[in-house]
């Protein structure tokens, strides 16, 4: 399944993405297909489906994919006016690649949500 994913072809380097930040657990880099002005993913190097697969270590991963979308904000410009971090959950969700990841959306007023 994982040799499969887009996401962990794009974290083995196998397809191209533009970085933004990279460290030894995540990457962020950006969305092909952005819906905001700044639109970034914060994506696990480990192939972990969904939130609803956090046990014990993937719940400080999830911890860290946060902290990493700040300091991506942050990188960006976007701390200041504000930004918006979304995990999508399945496919009433909107989520397109079953590889947990986080949206980082800002740059630009966004609209409220629900």
């Amino acid at each position: 399944m994982a040799e499969q994913c887009v996401f962990c072809s794009i974290t083995r380097g196998e397809l191209p993405s533009e970085t933004v930040l990279r460290d030894p657990i995540a990457m962020v880099i950006r969305d092909i297909v952005p819906r905001a002005r700044t639109h970034l993913l914060v994506i696990p190097f480990e192939h972990v489906t969904g939130i609803e697969e956090a046990h014990e270590f993937e719940r400080l991963l999830l911890g860290h994919l946060v902290v990493m979308a700040a300091r991506a904000a942050s990188a960006e410009g976007i701390d200041e006016s504000g930004y918006r971090v979304v995990v999508n959950q399945g496919p009433d969700s909107g989520q397109e690649v079953d590889h947990l990841h986080v949206h980082v959306l800002g740059g630009n007023r966004l609209g409220a949500m629900g």
